[in-house]
């Protein structure tokens, strides 16, 4: 087989790395000449298409691990992607990098795509490629451990995701009594995971060294690609969210406690109806929560509509909560057939709209970017950018959640659900500060693998952000709480993108509160341009611009403060 036969993702569903490698040796041996840019063209086309078969291969593999934790062969598959094969075409992708920067070839669109490219070859270490393979094993150790996780529930063995409806049940016992026993396999597995991230940091620090770097943390920072903020900025980050949402948030649990009738406000009452109501029930099924969805996300952009009708139809949603299902949520894409991939673990709240609604901007930036752009590594954006396109889709949503215009609420439900999203948009500021706090010490502390001195951290910069909180007797349970965040076993420093975005997606927000369908277009305009342009020009696109600064912040503030108040009204 010759490259020039277009591969499929079938030819590489049992292939060894052995059988790949020749059709990336095949790429690296064509002559490549600046005089002829016709013939960059059709080998740039011939890596696309090696890299979008495989790439559909490996992820059919990640979701069929996702899916059925349980089962050894698809197990055996997930870690032969990413473990054997995936660190070794990274390998080779910087090699046919390498070969395109070196006849200095470019175009505007490639601009972003090529910088990346020197990225890569700068950092490119050969001794790291076993150093990532170890890693991903390590993840898949974490995957394999936590999606395993079950506790009996009133004497029925349930997955951790299925006690999150009892997190809003109006009476305290039971709340407590969930919201406690979440934790109690992350206390009794504490060891384990606890040696498990020791690894992870020793490796690591070990890439980022051999890479020329001091730690993780500013290795990071470059194959990140984050050439438009630096760590001084996070810590403006934190900082300012210290001085603008936690003020908010605290005002709003000063307000909860007040409606509740409590003398403190424990982890178990920031969730339920303050006033008592029963937990807010949106839909029946599944079934009824993908046919609403598809109506609100038509009245939003009729094209939206369409793509969540191609994904209903092509069975591309896995939504229920199940016995082995990986825990949490995401939206992965199949590039070969151009599609993407809704996993989560529905338990049947109104959260689970949100959920869905926030997964499927993802979505919908997948089905815009591989329409609209050609190469892969085009369609590539920052994390960023990704979670602009999901946060804006849950508030460029909300008017349309009514059930009166084919939406999940009723009245009340539609206002109580909305208050309970908008609360949301303020306490998500507050914990990705916490995380990404936690995080930049956990990267660049000697005192980061000393398992008492780290939890004693978490527990300090927690405590930064959340003062309002009683956590009197609860130190194994918040202790426990950084290891149930998967990001900081599987996406180091993949936090602190949440809040940059959702300041954007604030600022889609406010331009839909002006013009909605212009704020849509606007939106969805960005979304097309995939990775094609540095991410400030990628907001300014959305009608946003980037922010780490406590006057920019106060502004969203102030207008999540005025919904609330006109909808408490």
């Amino acid at each position: 087989m010759t490259i020039t036969q277009r591969p499929t993702p079938e030819q590489f569903t049992h292939a060894t790395w052995e059988e790949i490698l020749p059709l990336y040796q095949t790429l690296a041996a064509v002559e490549l000449s600046s005089s002829d840019p016709v013939g960059i063209e059709t080998w740039l086309s011939e890596w696309n298409a090696l890299d979008v078969a495989l790439g559909e291969a490996s992820t059919t593999a990640q979701v069929a691990n996702s899916i059925d934790t349980a089962d050894p062969v698809k197990e055996e598959a997930y870690l032969r992607f990413t473990t054997a094969i995936g660190p070794k075409a990274a390998e080779q992708r910087v090699v046919l990098a390498r070969k395109l920067i070196a006849t200095g070839y470019s175009r505007p669109d490639l601009e972003t795509s090529l910088r990346r490219m020197r990225t890569n070859e700068d950092l490119f270490r050969e001794e790291n490629v076993a150093l990532e393979q170890e890693i991903q094993g390590l993840q898949a150790r974490y995957g394999k451990i936590t999606g395993g996780m079950t506790v009996q529930w009133r004497g029925t063995e349930v997955p951790i995701p299925r006690l999150s409806p009892f997190f809003l049940d109006p009476d305290r016992t039971t709340r407590e009594e969930a919201w406690t026993l979440q934790f109690a396999p992350y206390i009794d597995n504490k060891e384990e995971l606890d040696t498990l991230f020791d690894q992870q940091i020793t490796l690591r620090q070990e890439v980022a060294k051999n890479a020329g770097f001091a730690n993780y943390r500013d290795y990071t920072f470059e194959s990140k690609f984050r050439y438009d903020y630096s760590p001084d900025d996070c810590f403006s980050f934190h900082a300012a969210v210290e001085q603008t949402f936690v003020p908010a948030i605290q005002k709003r649990q000063a307000r909860r406690k007040e409606l509740m009738g409590l003398d403190s406000l424990k982890p178990w009452d920031l969730t339920p109806d303050p006033l008592g109501r029963p937990a807010l029930k949106p839909y029946t099924d599944i079934e009824d929560l993908n046919a609403k969805s598809e109506e609100i996300f038509r009245k939003v952009d009729p094209v939206f509509g369409d793509y969540f009708g191609i994904m209903r139809n092509e069975d591309l949603l896995d939504l229920e909560s199940r016995k082995g299902k990986r825990p949490g949520g995401y939206c992965t894409g199949f590039p070969y057939r151009k599609r993407p991939f809704i996993f989560m673990n529905a338990s049947g709240t109104a959260g689970d709209v949100r959920t869905l609604l926030h997964e499927a901007g993802h979505a919908f930036h997948g089905f815009e970017s591989s329409a609209n752009l050609p190469l892969l590594m085009q369609q590539r954006y920052g994390s960023e950018m990704a979670e602009v396109a999901s946060m804006s889709m849950e508030l460029l949503s909300a008017p349309y959640l009514h059930r009166k215009d084919g939406g999940l609420f009723e009245d009340g439900d539609f206002e109580r659900g909305a208050i309970e999203h908008l609360e949301g948009v303020l306490d998500i500021f507050a914990w990705v500060a916490t995380v990404d706090a936690f995080q930049h010490w956990i990267y660049t502390d000697a005192d980061a693998l000393d398992h008492a001195k780290r939890d004693a951290k978490w527990i300090e910069i927690w405590s930064r952000f959340s003062p309002g909180v009683d956590w009197d007797g609860l130190e194994s349970e918040r202790i426990a709480r950084w290891q149930k965040q998967l990001h900081i076993f599987l996406y180091p420093f993949y936090y602190i993108e949440y809040a940059i975005a959702q300041l954007g997606a604030l600022q889609v927000w406010r331009n839909a509160l002006k013009d909605q369908a212009q704020a849509t277009a606007d939106y969805r305009a960005a979304l097309a341009l995939g990775g094609s342009k540095p991410l400030p020009d990628l907001f300014a696109a959305a009608g946003a611009r980037l922010i780490f600064d406590a006057p920019g912040m106060a502004e969203l503030v102030s207008l999540v403060e005025g919904r609330i108040a006109e909808l408490e009204a």
